[in-house]
């Protein structure tokens, strides 16, 4: 006869209360116990399916998206033709945000123009002069093509493979598949500058896998992490006593039910007491020497001065201290790029504000032999297009802006084992319909997986009754771009 293990008393009311939907509940927790061991850290380091080209991640998203005309894909024909009425191909029939009657033809100012830069001859606007000077490194993809024409459904498909809420984003299906390597830091921070997104937190939620995979939000100001200091009169030595005690529970509680939330809750009570030593280092930018604030363009300097400001450049610099601790993914956020108005006079300030940290950025990680391992990736949710919204005559231009676009736009990659002052994809003379080499968003997120050294049709999770993956059904690694 088959031994059969006698219930405790515990078991017995669980089993009764719960009833089949329990004992259905029970099973498909079990589907998932993949991502959640009963025992040890769910963010332990993985093995990842083949050998990986990269360890870690940079993602710099640019909320609102950028006119990719006017800085990475430039258009003479379009510029000679500014002004005109735009060919009916281009509007009769499209759906667009904002765009209502048949627009003008919108061409990129003189004073923005690009050159052809380094030896690979990448063209780059002059408004990104520090970003020139590395064009060699960077894997320029100029036929993106997504789903999606609006802020926030277009951010949560490129950031999770999904339209709607409830997905998890590509930095927690990354820690999810890969683990990290430092165990006193979150394996997926984000950093923000300006206002949160339109899809709000769901940018870097774990969806459907347990939390301990989503991203955690850092601060500039105030502390880094929200309710990481101890409250007052509590030492560091009765914190220790009280998260002893409540795991103690939460550690029979998860052996009970197999939950793979109570292996988080586990996970982030002693990361957070980690973390109080960890993370005030970490922050502490102040202790890079001048020479990296003077490369990066800080906000602040040796000394103390400027301590503590929010800004892109601070957070650049940030991103390299997480990956050079370990972290796997690092994501930064920022607002202020949704130009639908005064293209003219708002492009060059936000360009201003994050050429010179990116390009450091680069430069940084490449003298410290880190860009090869570290896949800096630069997005936007979508283009913009080559019609001009609002008025573009002659001497009124600075009212213009573009609407949406997201039939044709441009992403860029450096190491992390891509194929540096490489252009991929190509678009129309008015830079509107992709013409060579069509990359879609699913084919991109395959791509960096791939780079990290999983597969994406093999990186999956049981919910629902079946396995998702961030690509969906879809996704075809671009192996062009891969070195």
């Amino acid at each position: 006869m088959p031994h059969v293990t006698p219930l405790s008393r515990r078991q017995i009311f669980q089993r009764a209360g719960f009833g089949i939907g329990g004992v259905a509940l029970q099973s498909l927790l079990a589907d998932s116990s993949a991502a959640a061991p009963a025992a040890g850290n769910p963010l332990a380091r993985k093995t990842p399916h083949f050998a990986p080209k990269a360890k870690s991640i940079i993602h710099v998203h640019m909320v609102g998206s950028p006119s990719h005309l006017d800085l990475f894909d430039p258009k003479p024909e379009l510029k000679k033709r500014h002004g005109e009425l735009c060919p009916d191909h281009m509007f009769k029939g499209k759906q667009f945000a904002f765009l209502r009657s048949q627009p003008t033809l919108y061409g990129t100012p003189d004073k923005w123009a690009a050159k052809k830069c380094g030896q690979s001859g990448i063209e780059i606007s002059s408004l990104l002069p520090h970003l020139q000077g590395v064009a060699d490194e960077l894997c320029m993809v100029r036929s993106l093509h997504t789903d999606e024409f609006n802020h926030g459904p277009a951010q949560l498909f490129l950031l999770s493979g999904f339209s709607r809420f409830g997905r998890p984003s590509l930095g927690s299906w990354v820690t999810y598949g890969l683990g990290t390597e430092n165990q006193d830091l979150p394996g997926y921070v984000v950093l923000i500058t300006g206002n949160v997104l339109g899809a709000g937190n769901s940018a870097w939620g774990s969806g459907f896998l347990p939390t301990v995979y989503q991203g955690v939000e850092f601060r500039s100001q105030g502390d880094p992490v929200l309710y990481l200091s101890n409250p007052p009169g509590v030492s560091q030595t009765s914190r220790r006593k009280i998260i002893d005690s409540v795991n103690a529970l939460n550690r029979q509680s998860l052996a009970d039910v197999h939950d793979p939330e109570i292996a988080t809750r586990i996970e982030q009570y002693e990361l957070a007491y980690r973390m109080q030593t960890s993370v005030p280092e970490l922050m502490d930018i102040d202790s890079e020497p001048q020479a990296i604030h003077d490369l990066y363009g800080t906000t602040q300097r040796a000394g103390g001065e400027g301590k503590g400001k929010p800004s892109f450049a601070n957070n650049c610099l940030l991103a390299r201290r997480l990956v050079e601790r370990g972290v796997r993914f690092v994501q930064l956020f920022d607002q202020g790029w949704d130009h639908h108005g005064n293209l003219a006079g708002r492009l060059p300030k936000k360009c201003e504000e994050v050429d010179r940290p990116l390009a450091a950025l680069l430069q940084d990680l490449k003298q410290r032999d880190m860009l090869d391992e570290t896949l800096v990736v630069w997005s936007a949710e979508f283009g913009r297009t080559p019609m001009a919204q609002g008025n573009n005559s002659e001497g009124k231009s600075t009212s213009a802006g573009r609407d949406h676009h997201r039939d044709a736009f441009t992403l860029w990659m450096a190491g992390g084992g891509t194929r540096g002052g490489v252009i991929h994809g190509s678009t129309d003379e008015f830079g509107y319909s992709i013409t060579e080499n069509p990359v879609h968003v699913h084919d991109f997120n395959a791509t960096i997986l791939h780079l990290m050294g999983l597969n994406h049709e093999r990186l999956t999770y049981r919910h629902q009754g079946r396995q998702y993956r961030l690509t969906d059904v879809h996704g075809i690694v671009q192996r062009n771009l891969i070195a």
